[in-house]
């Protein structure tokens, strides 16, 4: 499935789709923007690269952040929600008819808060399931990125077909 289906599969049900991105740098919102008429599904994408941008735009514990570090699941899990509820809010919508999708890891070329070089996390929040999956890829920087985008779109698939049937 791709970006295509999930915006169809979202339209279906009367959905619409916030997306926080760190280490995928907002590659993950360019693909669902690549689908012709995305807009009517997409509320938007929020790139928090650096670490208090997490906290200030999509209201990650601070307290996680010093403890965790930007790199953990449940900031993963606390980003998904946080665009989920910002952006619902700034477009009149209810929490309820958003779903909210996040990444976050090391891309590389080195380490980051302890975490190896290919560590992911993916937050996905939507009404009654609040899942991160999390992934170890190898390759260069690119190539994790890569993945990362790919793995968000089959997680998010995996999700709306588990709580949709």
């Amino acid at each position: 499935m791709s970006a295509a289906a999930i915006l169809d599969a979202l339209r279906e049900r009367g959905l619409k789709l916030a997306i926080a991105e760190s280490l995928t740098g907002g590659a993950l919102t360019s693909k669902f923007v690549a689908v012709p008429g995305a807009s009517e599904v997409l509320l938007g994408g929020i790139v928090a690269y650096n670490t208090a941008l997490k906290h200030e735009l999509l209201g990650v514990s601070r307290s996680l952040l010093e403890q965790q570090g930007a790199v953990d699941p449940e900031v993963a899990a606390q980003m998904a929600g946080g665009v989920r509820a910002k952006l619902a809010a700034k477009c009149g919508l209810s929490e309820d008819v958003v779903v909210g999708l996040s990444t976050t890891g090391v891309a590389g070329p080195g380490s980051q808060d302890g975490k190896p070089v290919g560590t992911v996390y993916i937050g996905i929040s939507m009404l009654g399931s609040e899942s991160v999956l999390a992934e170890l890829f190898e390759g260069d920087r690119a190539a994790i990125r890569q993945a990362s985008v790919k793995a968000s779109i089959d997680g998010l698939i995996e999700q709306l077909a588990g709580n949709f049937q």
